[in-house]
């Protein structure tokens, strides 16, 4: 007869086709070709002389000494590091912060090589260091923004695919409000408003009339292409003066911390966009964590049935979540217009959503894991913008594709198992 101590331990459930234990050797095998590109890709091909880093924008005071490395000695360092990493995963099983870390210095040994790469021996001039985090950070707006837009829905237990046409919709808005009265704050939020209008739409088709989630957000952003670019050839165009002027909001540059060296100029002299975008991360955090606002939206989320029988009114805290979460979008959406070049164009969005939707995942439903996935979805943007100005002997369409490559690498290798709340895209029905 066989105890419950004598029974063999069960195997590892796979895991998309793979057991668990798999994944490490992965993300081993991963960081070890990420190294070896850093040695005979950056390092091999670099030009002779320094690198140099420009640690303050052109006439700025105080004015910081330049960092110097040797091009092709960094690659072959940090190649190293990597590869070194790499061996580590594959011979132990490490902590989850641990394969974070590792995950966050392979993956910065690897952009510190190709920026390295890029600038050796250049007669363009160094790398800006603050334009490229600047870019960086006014580049993922509307990425963190549209992140945090899904996180509000999923948390409820609503799937977002219509985050892109949020952003789409609030963008033309924003334009349009914005140039026919004059204010950019009336842009501002009827980019918002019509980003919620949005998700109005998605929530009555997705809790009241249990529509599939995922095809009524891809219908929406379908809807949401087609209607904005009809309405562009057909107003926007011919009346340009009238509805797509070109007003921005001006640049706010906070006192004292925005004289902080390096830190100053990236994080605390931007447009109102970026604070509203610290503002927002803050709140969604402690809400979501920290109160009983997200402490019943996570219940719902997670197990609907059982938040019902306590009295939580689980269609509502839906509908609430998925409407505030349109209103988020849509200011992300405004951004690309009034915050950012002024004026609307064809597909402004340019798969934005898909991509601040990889990064909730990539995130793991969390807000600062999502910024933190933005940022890094951003900083690839921006790295093609600086690799053309370095005039990197490399295609410009080539570089126009870092950031869904980036993308599809994050969510695909480095991502592991990830766990969505329990009842997202699950509709409810009240017994």
């Amino acid at each position: 007869m066989t105890t419950t101590l004598d029974a063999p331990a069960p195997a590892p459930t796979p895991v998309h086709g793979r057991v668990p234990g798999n994944r490490r050797y992965l993300a081993a095998g991963t960081f070890i070709a990420l190294g070896l590109i850093n040695i005979f890709v950056f390092g091999l091909f670099a030009h002779r002389g320094d690198a140099v880093f420009a640690l303050s924008l052109p006439g700025a005071t105080p004015k910081l000494p330049g960092i110097h490395v040797p091009g092709a000695l960094t690659a072959y360092v940090l190649g190293a590091i990597s590869i070194g990493l790499g061996i580590l995963r594959a011979l132990v099983d490490l902590p989850r912060w641990g394969k974070r870390l590792t995950i966050a210095i392979v993956l910065l040994c690897f952009l510190l090589s190709l920026l390295a790469w890029a600038d050796a021996g250049s007669t363009v001039g160094p790398l800006q260091v603050i334009d490229l985090l600047q870019g960086t950070l006014t580049a993922s707006i509307p990425l963190v923004l549209g992140a945090l837009a899904g996180l509000m829905c999923e948390r409820s237990g609503v799937i977002n695919i219509a985050i892109e046409g949020q952003l789409l919709t609030g963008a033309f808005a924003a334009a349009a409000v914005a140039s026919v009265t004059g204010g950019v704050w009336l842009g501002l939020i009827g980019g918002s408003l019509t980003g919620g209008l949005v998700g109005v739409i998605l929530a009555l088709f997705a809790i009241t009339f249990l529509t599939d989630q995922i095809i009524v957000g891809v219908v929406l952003d379908v809807i949401a292409l087609g209607l904005t670019n009809y309405l562009y050839d057909r107003v926007m165009v011919p009346y340009a003066n009238t509805f797509n002027s070109g007003n921005t909001f001006g640049t706010l540059k906070i006192p004292v911390l925005g004289n902080i060296p390096i830190i100053g100029p990236v994080f605390f002299d931007s447009n109102i966009f970026l604070y509203i975008t610290y503002a927002l991360i803050i709140v969604i955090q402690i809400g979501l964590f920290r109160t009983r606002w997200g402490l019943r939206v996570r219940a719902v989320g997670e197990h609907p049935t059982a938040a019902d029988t306590v009295g939580i009114r689980v269609q509502w805290t839906r509908y609430r979540n998925v409407i505030l979460g349109g209103l988020i979008a849509g200011i992300g959406g405004a951004y690309l217009t009034v915050g950012s070049v002024g004026f609307f164009t064809s597909n402004i969005s340019s798969g934005f959503g898909y991509i601040a939707l990889a990064a909730m995942i990539f995130g793991r439903w969390t807000p600062l894991g999502s910024v933190a996935a933005a940022l890094l979805f951003g900083f690839s943007y921006q790295l093609q913008t600086e690799l053309s100005v370095l005039r990197v002997p490399v295609s410009s369409f080539i570089l126009l594709m870092a950031p869904y490559v980036a993308t599809i690498i994050a969510v695909a290798g480095l991502v592991g198992r990830v766990r969505p709340p329990a009842a997202d895209g699950k509709p409810y029905i009240k017994a």
